[in-house]
C-alpha cells in the first residue's frame, strides 16, 4: 500500500478560489474604470523582440518590480514565481542546493541544480550548454522583471529548454539615486543590501550589493551568501545601443541538512534520530564563488533591419563536501565524498532581424541567429572525512561545446491571421579527460555528441483587438547532462555511452482575453509526448547512473486571471493542472534495488495542480500610501519517486502582507511586513527524487514573519 497522509485542507480552498475567480470576472466586467497598463507588460521572450505580452502567440507571463517587492526579503526566485501559471519553484530552504524549479514537469527530477529549463540573465545563459543551470547568482533587489515563457516556442531556445525564464535588471533610474535596504524575518535571516542607480541622455548605470545570512529552521542549514550586480549601459549613436553587465556571487559557506526518511518526517522528531546526525556528521556543505561579465550590442541599420551581439566569460568554483559514508569511499571505483572544480565557461551570440512590409498592414519578420557556448571544468574528488579532506579519488577535466543556429518567421496571412514557424539546429559535443588511474580503476577518458533539429510553427488569430486565439506544435530535445552521463551501471566513472538525448513533441492551444478595461484572461492547453526519458538507474554510494525510461506523457491546463476590480482593489489568480505520466513501464535501479515502474505511474516532483490567488487592497492618499493583500497558495502532492511509494500530502497556505509608502524631501521610505504559513502548517516543501537512502522529504518553514524597510534618496 501506498502511504497517504490526510491534509488539514483538501479541495475546498481550491474549489472556493475558482469560485472567488469566477465571480471576480463577473464582477469585474462591470468596471468601467481606465484601462491598467500592467497588462500589457512588454516582453522579449516570445518571438525574441519587444512587444506587449498579449500579442505573443504563446504562453508567456511576466513579474514586475511591484511583485518582486511585495514577495519577501529578494532572496530566491521561489518567493515570486508561485504566482506563474506552469511553473512550480520548490524552495529546499537548503542553500546548499539550488531551487527546484521546473515547467509544465520538465526538470522535476534535478535532485541539485536546475535541468530541463532555459534560465537567462541578461540575456547571458545561467544554463550550461549540457542543460544544467542555477539562480543563484540572481540578485533580486535590482532586478526589474522576469518573464516565463512556455510551450513549443521554447524550443527555439535550444537544449533543454523545457520552458524558458529569464530575468532582467531594472531600468536605471533617472536621477542619480540611491537605495538602502535591510529586512529581518524570524529564525536568524536578515539581508542588507545597497543599490545606485542614475542614467543621463547618453548613458545609464544601476549597481547593487548584498549580504545575506540565515540561520536556517532545520539542523545544520545555516547560510552567508553576498552577491553583486551591474550594469552599464550607453546609447553611443541613435542606432546603436550597447550594455556591460557584471554579476558576482560569494557563498563562503552553506550547511546542508539532508532531507527525512518518511518516518523522522512524520515524527516531527527529528533531533532525536541517530541515523540523520550520523548523516550530519561527514559535515556535508557546498562554498561558491562565481564572476561573470558580458557585453551586448544592438544595432538598427534601417528602420526594419536590426542586428545584435553578445559575448560573455565566466568563472565559477565549487566545493562541496557530501554525506557519503566513509566505508563507502574505499572501494576503487569511488569519487570520494567531497568534490571540487574549478570551470571557466563562456559564449557568444549573433541575431539578426528584418521585417518586410507586404501591404493592406501585413508584414513579414524574419529573425536568424548563430550561438556557441562552452565549458571547461577541472574537477577533482577526495575522501571525506567527518568534513575533512583526504586522498584523491577522481582527477578528470571535462568539456562541453554547443553551436547551434535557429531561424524564426512570422508571416501575416492577413490582417488578423499571423502564421509563425522556426527551426534550430543544436549540436552539443562532451569530452572528458581522466586523470586518476588506479588498480581497478582504468582509464575513464571519452567523447559523445548529440545533435537535433527542433522545428516549430503555430498559427494565431486576432479575433477582436481584445481577444487573440493560438495554436502552436513542435519538437525539443535534452541532453544527458555532464553530471547524468558522469556514471556507468558497471561502477565505473567516465562517460555512459548508452545514454540517449530525449525527444519531445509539444503542442499548444491558448487564448488571451482582455475581458474589460483593466482585467485580462490566459488559458492555455497543452499536450507533450516525450521518448528515452532520462531516469535514475541507480542510487547508491553516492552515485546516481541513469538510462532512458521510454516514452513519457504530460498534459494539463494552465489559467491566468488579473482584474482591476476598483480604484482600490485588485486581484490575481492562477492555476496550473498537469497529468505527468511514465506510458512505458520499466525496472528502476538494479540488483536487490530493482524495482518496477508500472505505466501510468507519476512523474515524481510534478505536483499535479497548483494555485496561486491574491486579494490587494490599496486604498487612497488618505491612508499614507498603505496597502495590504492576503494570498492563498496550493501545491498537490509530490511522489518522491518513480515507483510512487510515497508522495507528500497537499498543502495549502494562507499569507498576508501589508506595506506602507512616505515621502519626505528627496527621500522615499517603504516598510514591509508579511506573515507566511499563517496557519502554522507542518509540511513538505519539496522532495528529493529517487534518494538513494530514502531520505526523500524536505520540511518548509514554519509560520514565519518577515519586516523590510526600504530608503531611497534621489538628486533633484
Amino acid at each position: 500500500m501506498r502511504p497517504v497522509i490526510k491534509p488539514r485542507f483538501e479541495a475546498l480552498p481550491l474549489c472556493a478560489a475558482l469560485a472567488i475567480a469566477l465571480a471576480l470576472v463577473c464582477d469585474a466586467s462591470a468596471q468601467t474604470g481606465p484601462p491598467a497598463t500592467w497588462l500589457d507588460t512588454v516582453v522579449i521572450s516570445g518571438q525574441r523582440a519587444r512587444e506587449p505580452s498579449f500579442d505573443v502567440p504563446a504562453a508567456i507571463s511576466a513579474v514586475t518590480r511591484d511583485a518582486i517587492e511585495n514577495a519577501g526579503p529578494q532572496v530566491a526566485l521561489s518567493e515570486v514565481l508561485s504566482r506563474v501559471p506552469g511553473i512550480s519553484v520548490l524552495n529546499r530552504n537548503n542553500d546548499a542546493q539550488d531551487l527546484q524549479l521546473s515547467i509544465r514537469g520538465f526538470g522535476a527530477r534535478s535532485t541539485f541544480g536546475i535541468r530541463g529549463v532555459k534560465v537567462l540573465v541578461d540575456g547571458i545563459p545561467a544554463t550550461m550548454p549540457d542543460g544544467q543551470g542555477q539562480v543563484s547568482n540572481v540578485a533580486l533587489g535590482s532586478v526589474g522583471r522576469i518573464e516565463v515563457l512556455r510551450g513549443p516556442l521554447a524550443q527555439l531556445y535550444g537544449n533543454a529548454a523545457g520552458g524558458v525564464v529569464q530575468v532582467f535588471t531594472e531600468d536605471d533610474a533617472l536621477v542619480p539615486t540611491g537605495t538602502l535596504s535591510a529586512a529581518r524575518s524570524r529564525l536568524g535571516l536578515w539581508k542588507l543590501g545597497v543599490k545606485a542607480s542614475t542614467s543621463t541622455p547618453g548613458y545609464g548605470l544601476t549597481i547593487e550589493g548584498a549580504e545575506f545570512h540565515t540561520d536556517g529552521f532545520r539542523p545544520h542549514s545555516d547560510s552567508t551568501r553576498r552577491q553583486l550586480n551591474a550594469r552599464w549601459q550607453s546609447q553611443w549613436t541613435a542606432d546603436t545601443h550597447v550594455a556591460v553587465v557584471l554579476n558576482v556571487l560569494d557563498q563562503p559557506m552553506s550547511k546542508d541538512p539532508l532531507g527525512l526518511t518518511a518516518a523522522q518526517f512524520r515524527s516531527h522528531r527529528v533531533g532525536s534520530n541517530p541515523a540523520y546526525f550520523a548523516a550530519l556528521a561527514q559535515d556535508p556543505r557546498k562554498t561558491v564563488r562565481q564572476q561573470q561579465l558580458g557585453a551586448s550590442v544592438e544595432h538598427r541599420f534601417s528602420e526594419v533591419t536590426e542586428l545584435s551581439a553578445r559575448v560573455y566569460i565566466g568563472s565559477r568554483d565549487l566545493a562541496n563536501a557530501l554525506s557519503i559514508p566513509i566505508g563507502a569511499q574505499g572501494t576503487p571505483t569511488s569519487s570520494g565524498g567531497i568534490v571540487e572544480f574549478n570551470r571557466s565557461y563562456g559564449g557568444a551570440a549573433l541575431q539578426g532581424a528584418h521585417r518586410i512590409a507586404l501591404g493592406e498592414g501585413r508584414v513579414l519578420k524574419l529573425t536568424a541567429g548563430i550561438e556557441g557556448e562552452t565549458y571547461r571544468e577541472d574537477r577533482q574528488g577526495y575522501v571525506n572525512t567527518r568534513g575533512e579532506r583526504g586522498g584523491l579519488k577522481r582527477d578528470e577535466v571535462n568539456t562541453v561545446r554547443s553551436a547551434d543556429v535557429f531561424v524564426q518567421v512570422a508571416y501575416d496571412l492577413s490582417s488578423t491571421w499571423t502564421l509563425t514557424a522556426g527551426a534550430r539546429h543544436s549540436h552539443v559535443r562532451f569530452a572528458s579527460d581522466d586523470r586518476y588511474i588506479a588498480a581497478g580503476n582504468p582509464n575513464d577518458s571519452g567523447r559523445l555528441a548529440f545533435s537535433a533539429t527542433s522545428p516549430v510553427v503555430g498559427l494565431a488569430w486576432k479575433v477582436t483587438p481584445t481577444l487573440n486565439l493560438y495554436a502552436n506544435i513542435g519538437r525539443g530535445f535534452e541532453t544527458p547532462t555532464f553530471n547524468e552521463l558522469s556514471y556507468r551501471s558497471s561502477g565505473l566513472t567516465g562517460l555512459n555511452s548508452a545514454l540517449k538525448a530525449s525527444r519531445s513533441r509539444h503542442a499548444e492551444v491558448g487564448a488571451k482575453w482582455k475581458v474589460s478595461h483593466g482585467q485580462r484572461l490566459d488559458v492555455a492547453v497543452f499536450d507533450i509526448e516525450t521518448d528515452d526519458e532520462l531516469v535514475v538507474d541507480s542510487n547508491a554510494g553516492g552515485r546516481s547512473t541513469y538510462k532512458n525510461a521510454g516514452r513519457t506523457s504530460r498534459r494539463g491546463i494552465e489559467l491566468s486571471h488579473i482584474a482591476q476590480l476598483s480604484d482600490t482593489l485588485h486581484s490575481v489568480v492562477s492555476l496550473s493542472a498537469l497529468r505527468a505520466r511514465f506510458d512505458d513501464a520499466f525496472v528502476s535501479g538494479s540488483g536487490s534495488t530493482a524495482a518496477p515502474v508500472r505505466a501510468g505511474n507519476r512523474l515524481p516532483g510534478t505536483p499535479d495542480r497548483h494555485l496561486y490567488a491574491e486579494l490587494a487592497w490599496t486604498p487612497n492618499h488618505a491612508w499614507g500610501g498603505f496597502s495590504a493583500a492576503a494570498e492563498v497558495v496550493h501545491t498537490g502532492r509530490l511522489y518522491v519517486n518513480d515507483t510512487n511509494t510515497d508522495a507528500t500530502s497537499t498543502s495549502t497556505l494562507f499569507n498576508l502582507r501589508a506595506r506602507w509608502r512616505q515621502t519626505v524631501g528627496g527621500w522615499q521610505f517603504s516598510e514591509l511586513l508579511r506573515i507566511d504559513n499563517l496557519t502554522h502548517r507542518y509540511y513538505a516543501g519539496s522532495v528529493i527524487v529517487n534518494e538513494g537512502n530514502g531520505r526523500y522529504f524536505e520540511t518548509a518553514p514554519p509560520r514565519t514573519w518577515t519586516i523590510g524597510i526600504t530608503a531611497t534618496y534621489a538628486l533633484q
